[in-house]
């Protein structure tokens, strides 16, 4: 509990006993007159209930007054301290360096350990020299390149390989000025992830069509018919 200093107790003392010797005086002067009275009866009576009718707003009167008659009450004594918001301002932006980078340093650091270890238990499913007068067929490109190669047996080469794959990244590109909703909940931000999911869908359908159903000639065929032609 917080302490009420010294000073302030021995005013209220003070004030205390100033009120308390206002409202002794008033009862004895009440008594003398009523003494004083003549034995007549009414007037006696009339004049000793005055002082004690006056008396009543004494024993009521402030503890104790400031100079232009404002009532003093001392409620309680708070520190100083603690009323000062000390707590930082929460913010949403945090500075580039060392927040971000740092972060990012140490998850390179990571990911570069971790190929080195795999790298080194595992080999890559690397094939034999290249024969120039054996071409294999299908001859396909790696994985993440397949969705491309199968963009160019739908299309023209100039439409697979620059309209649909450019109108795709700038898409990707102005998602965040379209859509500048701050919320990172998925039904807050219907526009993004939308735009997200069909492009993750529309090229995952692509790289799997293009590992597992095309053969000989880049042919459509089924893999659990006519085999798998692919290899990592």
């Amino acid at each position: 509990m917080t302490e009420i200093p010294e000073h302030l107790l021995k005013r209220a003392a003070e004030a205390r006993a100033k009120a308390a010797s206002k409202g002794g005086d008033a009862p004895a002067a009440a008594a003398a007159e009523g003494d004083e009275a003549p034995a007549g009866g009414g007037t006696a009576v009339a004049t000793a209930e005055r002082p004690a009718a006056a008396a009543a707003p004494a024993a009521s009167a402030p503890l104790a007054t400031g100079p232009a008659g404002h009532t003093q009450r001392l409620l309680t004594v708070v520190k100083a301290g603690s009323i000062q918001d000390v707590k930082a301002t929460p913010v949403d932006k945090v500075h580039t360096w060392p927040h971000l980078l740092l972060a990012e340093f140490v998850a390179s650091l990571a990911i570069t350990a971790f190929l080195l270890l795999f790298s080194i238990f595992v080999n890559a499913p690397l094939l034999g020299l290249a024969n120039p007068n054996l071409t294999p067929n299908p001859s396909k490109a790696p994985w993440y390149f397949l969705g491309l190669q199968e963009l160019l047996t739908m299309f023209h080469p100039m439409v697979a390989g620059v309209t649909i794959p450019g109108v795709g990244l700038v898409l990707l590109g102005l998602a965040p000025y379209i859509d500048k909703n701050p919320s990172n909940k998925p039904e807050d931000r219907k526009f993004a992830i939308s735009l997200m999911t069909i492009h993750l869908m529309f090229w995952a359908v692509l790289v799997m069509i293009g590992s597992f159903f095309r053969g000989p000639g880049q042919n459509f065929v089924f893999p659990w018919k006519d085999g798998i032609f692919f290899e990592l």
